[in-house]
Formats: structure tokens, C-alpha cells, sequence
């Protein structure tokens, strides 16, 4: 009888811990969310998740973004305004720092929970980014990992998740969500 007991306890504490492992590789219901209310805006050019201004200058401007991605530092839409160029971009900073290895750690989880994130589509239907991450290599200033929306949309058509970890002075790095439409040509 105790064998049984003591197999069941055992049973019962490796599956729990099953699934908390499982679950921390699972982007949160906050996460998607947000991730899900960006997407969906950016067919309305990000109008309705643009907050006030951060900083203007000629021909662009950044503003707040409404929509917080959480573990973000900052959240914002940057916006050309010139008559050539009207796009708009979404972005998190998601890490800022001088530790190389917490922004490597950084850039791929991004990597892997924008991956994972299951996006509500239009008629309900579930969508996913598709696309591989491009391993960090230490002798570059940046890397960047291209994941794509696979839509029958024309307004979606090039659009993409970049996510890039890049060298913002000599011993700082930063790691950003870019979601925005780039022609073909554009890397």
C-alpha cells in the first residue's frame, strides 16, 4: 500500500513539474494578448493603439504605444511622415543592458514566444509567426531574426516580426520586437 501511495506522490509531483517546465516555455495570456492586439491593429496603421508623443522630428515621429508587451521596457510606434514614406512600426525594447549573455537570453526567448503565440485572427481563426532564429554569433554588433504571418491578406503581405539584438555603445546591448511591413527587397 505505501509503495502505491508513495508512486502516486511521485507521479503527481513529476507531472506538476512537467507542467510548470511546460508552461514556462508557453508565452503568457498577457503576452499573446498583446502580441494579438498589435497584429490585428496594424491593418489600421496602429491608429488605435498610438498614445501622445514621445519625440518628433522632421519627417518621423514616435509615439506611445497603448498596447504594452509585458517584460517591456518601453513600447512605442514610430511613423515616417513624409509624402514618399507613411509607414508605421510597432516596437518593444524588450532588453536594455551591459550583461551580452542576458541579451542573447533575451533575444531568443523573444524569439521563441513570438513563435509560440497563437494569434485571433479576423474570423477567429488561429494564426502563427513562422520563421527561424538566427544564432547570436559573438563577433557581430547584431543579429536578426525574420518571423512571418502566413496570411491570404494583401494588407499583411510582407509583414514580419523582426526580432534583433544589436550593440548600442561598446559595452551595451539592446534586444527589440520590430512589427512592421517591408517590401521583399527591404532585409
Amino acid at each position: 500500500m505505501k509503495r502505491y501511495l508513495l508512486a502516486g506522490l511521485l507521479l503527481f509531483v513529476t507531472s506538476a513539474g512537467f507542467s510548470q517546465f511546460y508552461k514556462s516555455l508557453l508565452p503568457s495570456p498577457a503576452f499573446t494578448r498583446a502580441l494579438d492586439s498589435v497584429v490585428l491593429d496594424f491593418r489600421l496603421d496602429y491608429r488605435n493603439i498610438q498614445g501622445n508623443p514621445v519625440d518628433t522630428l522632421a519627417g518621423s515621429g514616435t509615439y506611445e504605444s497603448l498596447v504594452k508587451l509585458p517584460g517591456a521596457a518601453e513600447c512605442r510606434i514610430l511613423r515616417m511622415h513624409s509624402p514618399e514614406d507613411t509607414t508605421a512600426c510597432w516596437q518593444a525594447i524588450i532588453y536594455t543592458g551591459e550583461d551580452y549573455k542576458e541579451a542573447v537570453r533575451a533575444y531568443e526567448n523573444t524569439v521563441r514566444l513570438v513563435k509560440k503565440s497563437q494569434i485571433r485572427w479576423i474570423d477567429r481563426s488561429v494564426v502563427k509567426f513562422t520563421g527561424e532564429l538566427v544564432p547570436v554569433r559573438e563577433n557581430l554588433r547584431f543579429t536578426t531574426s525574420v518571423l512571418r504571418l502566413k496570411l491570404d491578406d494583401p494588407r499583411y503581405e510582407n509583414f514580419r516580426a523582426e526580432i534583433e539584438i544589436l550593440a548600442t555603445g561598446l559595452d551595451t546591448w539592446e534586444v527589440q520586437l520590430n512589427l512592421s511591413k517591408k517590401p521583399e527587397h527591404a532585409k
